[in-house]
Order: C-alpha cells, then sequence, then structure tokens
C-alpha cells in the first residue's frame, strides 16, 4: 500500500460512503492505493431506500466478501411477485451463470455501514461526520485538486488533497455541481417515497411490486406513472413504498406522501398498513436515471452512483450500478495510477466515460423509451392488463426491466435482450 504522506492527502480522495463510494474505495484500497472515504454523517444513519436487492446487487455484495448469510441479519427473496389488471403473478429470478438466483433485504441504516466498514478493513481511511464543500481547483488547468472540509461537532475546517477525486456523492452531488456538471433535464427522473409498518407480512420470501399505482382520491380515478412496492424485511416489519416517474404532469403537481397514505389505506385491513402500525415518517428522495449528469470523468474527477445519474430507468434500481459503477471506476483509476507520464494518465481516465457507455449505454436508451411509453396512462393500462396474463412474456420482462441476462451463451431472451442492448444509441 502506498504510505499516505500525511493523514489528509491521499491517491484518490472519495467523497460520500453511501454504496458508491464505499465500493470504489474498497476497491481501490484492495490494489494498495491510499484513499480518503469522506462520509457527511455518521454511521448507521438512514436513507431512503425500498430496502431490496435484485441477485445483480448480492453479486457486488459476494464480491466485496460481505456476509450475506441469514445469521448476518440478510433476509433472501427469491423473485418478485407482480401484482396488477387484476392478476397476480410470481416470477422466481431467473437461473444465470452471471448471478445468483436469490436477491436480499437489508435496512439502509446499517447497509451502508457494513459497505464502509468492509472498505476500512481493505485500508481505505474513513472521516465520519466530514462535510464536503467546496473543490479545491489548480487554476492553471481547471482540475480538481482536492476539496475543503469541515470535520466533526466542531466543524473544523480542514483541506484533503489527493490528483484525483471520485463523487459519490449522491443525487444532490455539490461536488459536480461546483465543477460545472449540471443535470441533463431530457433525461429521467424518478422519485420513491417509502415508511415502514408492523406487520405480518414481514417474512416475505418474494419482492413485491404493484404495477398499478391509482389515485382515486378525486372524483375522477387515474393511473399514476409508477409503482407501488411492499418488501418484508423479516424484522416485523415491511418496507411500503412508491417509485414514480416524471414523465407526466401529475409528477409535480400531487403529494407523493399523501398518495402512499391512500394507497396503504386501500390494502387490506390484516396487513397492518395503517397510521397506529407506522414505525417511522414517511420519507422521499430523488432517483437520477440513464446518465443524468455528464462527463463521468472530467479534469480529475470521476462520477459513479447516483452522482452519475446510474438508476435504471426500467425499475428505479440504483446499489447495483452504484456498487458496479465503484468498481469500474476503481479498476480505471488504478490502472491510470501506474502509467508513468500526466498524458498517459489522462487517457487510462477517458475511458471510464467510454466503459459505462459501452455497459449500460443502449440498455439505458432502452429503458428512456420504456419511461416514455409507461408515462402514457393508456399505454400502460394496455400493458398491465395484457402482459401480466402472459407468464412467458412477463419472465422475458423481468430480466429486462432488472437487467439479468447472461452476456454469453444465454437462452433466446438474454439474446434478444443483449442484441436490443447493443443496437440501442449509447447516449
Amino acid at each position: 500500500m502506498t504510505e499516505p504522506l500525511s493523514e489528509h492527502t491521499a491517491d484518490v480522495i472519495v467523497v460520500g460512503a453511501g454504496p458508491a463510494g464505499s465500493t470504489t474505495a474498497y476497491y481501490l484500497a484492495k490494489a494498495g492505493l491510499d484513499v480518503l472515504l469522506l462520509e457527511k454523517t455518521a454511521f448507521p444513519r438512514e436513507k431512503v431506500c425500498g430496502d431490496g436487492l435484485t441477485p445483480r446487487a448480492t453479486k457486488q455484495l459476494v464480491s466485496m466478501g460481505i456476509d450475506i448469510s441469514e445469521e448476518a441479519g440478510w433476509l433472501r427473496n427469491k423473485g418478485l411477485r407482480i401484482i396488477g389488471g387484476g392478476v397476480r403473478l410470481q416470477l422466481d429470478w431467473p437461473d444465470l451463470a452471471s448471478y445468483p438466483d436469490y436477491g436480499l433485504v437489508r435496512k439502509r441504516d446499517d447497509f451502508d455501514e457494513q459497505l464502509a466498514r468492509q472498505a476500512q478493513k481493505a485500508g481505505a481511511r474513513l472521516y465520519e461526520r466530514c462535510n464536503v464543500g467546496a473543490p479545491i481547483i489548480d487554476e492553471r488547468n481547471g482540475r480538481i485538486t482536492g476539496v475543503n472540509a469541515k470535520l466533526g461537532e466542531e466543524k473544523t475546517p480542514v483541506t484533503f488533497h489527493a490528483p484525483l477525486v471520485v463523487a459519490a456523492d449522491g443525487n444532490s452531488t455539490r461536488l459536480s455541481l461546483a465543477m460545472g456538471l449540471h443535470r441533463r433535464e431530457d433525461r429521467p427522473m424518478g422519485v420513491a417515497v417509502r415508511t415502514y409498518f408492523t406487520s405480518p407480512r414481514h417474512d416475505d420470501d418474494y419482492l413485491e411490486s404493484w404495477l398499478e399505482l391509482w389515485d382515486r382520491r378525486g372524483p375522477q380515478e387515474r393511473l399514476l406513472p409508477g409503482y407501488g412496492w411492499i418488501f418484508g424485511m423479516g424484522d416485523g416489519t415491511s418496507n411500503v413504498g412508491l417509485g414514480i416517474l416524471n414523465s407526466s404532469s401529475a409528477f409535480r403537481e400531487l403529494d407523493w406522501r399523501e398518495i402512499l397514505k391512500a394507497w396503504c389505506a386501500s390494502m387490506p385491513e390484516d396487513w397492518g398498513y395503517t397510521p397506529e402500525n407506522m414505525t417511522g415518517p414517511i420519507r422521499g428522495a430523488a432517483l437520477p436515471m440513464a446518465f443524468n449528469r455528464q462527463p463521468h470523468y472530467t479534469k480529475g474527477l470521476l462520477l459513479v452512483g447516483d452522482a452519475g445519474g446510474l438508476v435504471n430507468p426500467f425499475n428505479g434500481e440504483g446499489i447495483a450500478y452504484a456498487m458496479e459503477s465503484g468498481q469500474i471506476a476503481a479498476d480505471v483509476i488504478v490502472q491510470a495510477h501506474a502509467r508513468a507520464t500526466p498524458s498517459q494518465r489522462e487517457l487510462a481516465l477517458h475511458a471510464y466515460p467510454k466503459i459505462l457507455k459501452d455497459t449500460y449505454g443502449g440498455y439505458y436508451t432502452l429503458g428512456r423509451a420504456f419511461v416514455k411509453l409507461i408515462g402514457n396512462p393508456k399505454v400502460m393500462k394496455i400493458a398491465t392488463q395484457r402482459g401480466l396474463t402472459h407468464p412467458m412474456l412477463m419472465k422475458f420482462t423481468l430480466k429486462m426491466l432488472a437487467n439479468l441476462t447472461d452476456p454469453t451463451g444465454g437462452d433466446a431472451m438474454d439474446r434478444i435482450i443483449n442484441g436490443l442492448s447493443k443496437v440501442a444509441p449509447k447516449a
């Protein structure tokens, strides 16, 4: 491992210890680089999330050496139960060589901490309660060379220096904004709102997705562009929430917390999704989708996870892509670090956005088209009523929505999805 020049200087600074930042820091430290991981809050800390992990995210946890046994507090799930159009369909996760055939559930308040501690074990230097402010920029070339921050309860001003900085500071990504990287308005945004209820359904071994989200509070009911979820947490509670797309006028004019309350009130009483069983407030968060902030590398700054808009537009999943982008970014940085000259290092670093586009670009383009379609209530109604009655079509849809295919040697469904992703523009 590279010896730190000082406690505030490193090879790489990673800002944000969510799944993207902690994964980046883990792989950097494992490869022997000196890495600072700066987290604005203290662990454990809450984040708005469905808490349900697909096999794609599960694979990443296995790669990082996280103990995902039930004894360690993880609840496994077998697949996805889809409800809509008067139909209820239970689909197991696909049987693939590339991914496990199970997903997981874990509360975010300690999920993120597990990843951060794993990064620490690998050698990353974690600073909690470290609120990062403005970047330090070299005026000669506009490159980021570090960050200013306030540390601890006393908010002591400190500066951290490194030739490379990774923005893993989520959707609001103040660091990217300070470097002039703004959100693309032509990319979809979503919102997630969720709460927890004490419920007898807490040990459900399927993630549950309700494809029809009706607003029945006015004189005329209307179908909303989004879906509802119910995920059993295995601890006596269920995570109940909504994922909504900004693809319609309803997005801005509705109070989604009220929609969630009304949706819960329509559930069977014995499930327990009533106000007196609510164990916490309703919280909301933005879901930045489909590369909504670019470029993913510029002037010493790499964007990972939500900071780079890596949420899957098909299903709102963010954790798998946060972790995968962290691993990709770390791999690129490690290779760049070993280059002899600044121009060679830059050449290596500019591969990062290209790899992201090759990996996800075509698939996300398909996802953006899908978002536009389901933003139309008529299309959504036909899709749920007709699509759900065809189990084979829904099996294909599950693979497509969850991005679960074998890249080589897969079945006909895998080949179709992979082929579509390859030919779609990688914007």
